[in-house]
């Protein structure tokens, strides 16, 4: 009986994973990290999505240090998974950019992460993504450089026509080619009529040229496309602040974005509340 019953006690510890990181990860997607982690601190056989899922936690509320801790033991316990390696790859790369006596070295496990973590799922389009940011943005002696963005740009035409267009776009940027860049993201917008998303890249863009009331059109555009994403308010209040103009409006779009239902997905809390303080919140 006593065999059976530790039998019994370490099938129901080896089943509890699955069921605490569910609970914990219905907290994550409503952005609340702190107690996702506590119901993850409470599983008894904690395994590989455990530990990515905290170390997603940790990414989100800002503790690089922590995030990288846990996703390389998620890493140890799953080493072919793309998801895990993409995300330490974020997680390095984050800690790179604090500006350390160990950043090169944090730049270049980062570069690394993500290579792999493309490698390992050729479909994972985020990690692309980040893939092709840190080619674009990273000297050539950290394994950067303009021609591999491009390369990566073109890669993948076929399965993401849209996305391509918008990199081609930014390496157009990169160049100060600032027609190209316009083309490019023009014809991202085409490629994607329903995605509020190239809507706002190119109200972005358009800012920036100085063509301030086509990118109110172009924000007013997105936000009928998609009237009930928060992120599209964060993005105009952005422009705005960064433009010196419509400061009243930026403190009421942030204020609707803080009361929002956020996910992962959309700028962290924080972020929206530095940018409140720059325009006078």
């Amino acid at each position: 009986m006593r065999t059976w019953g530790c039998f019994l006690l370490l099938a129901a510890s080896a089943a509890a994973s699955p069921d605490v990181v569910t609970r914990a990860n219905a907290l994550y997607q409503r952005t609340d990290y702190q107690n996702s982690l506590r119901i993850l601190s409470q599983d008894p056989a904690p395994d590989s999505d455990t530990y990515l899922l905290a170390g997603k936690n940790h990414f989100m509320m800002g503790d690089f240090r922590k995030a990288t801790d846990s996703l390389e033991k998620a890493r140890a316990l799953a080493p072919s998974n793309s998801e895990i390696e993409h995300w330490l790859g974020r997680a390095w790369g984050r800690r790179a950019e604090g500006g350390s006596l160990f950043s090169m070295s944090y730049a270049s496990k980062a570069r690394q992460s993500f290579e792999k973590a493309v490698a390992l799922d050729p479909h994972n389009g985020e990690a692309k993504n980040d893939l092709f940011d840190y080619y674009l943005n990273a000297p050539g002696f950290l394994g950067g450089g303009v021609d591999k963005a491009e390369a990566a740009a073109r890669s993948i035409v076929t399965e993401r026509p849209a996305e391509s267009e918008f990199e081609l776009a930014q390496i157009a940027e990169k160049r100060n080619d600032w027609a190209a860049a316009d083309r490019h993201l023009r014809r991202a917008m085409d490629l994607a009529p329903k995605d509020p998303g190239r809507v706002v890249d190119l109200a972005r863009f358009v800012a920036k040229r100085g063509l301030l009331e086509e990118s109110d059109r172009l924000f007013e555009q997105a936000r009928k496309l998609a009237p009930n994403k928060p992120g599209i308010a964060f993005a105009q209040a952005r422009t705005n602040i960064e433009n010196h103009r419509n400061l009243e409006q930026a403190r009421r779009l942030l204020q609707d974005y803080l009361k929002a239902d956020l996910t992962p997905d959309d700028p962290p809390r924080q972020e929206a509340e530095k940018l409140l303080k720059r325009a006078g919140g």
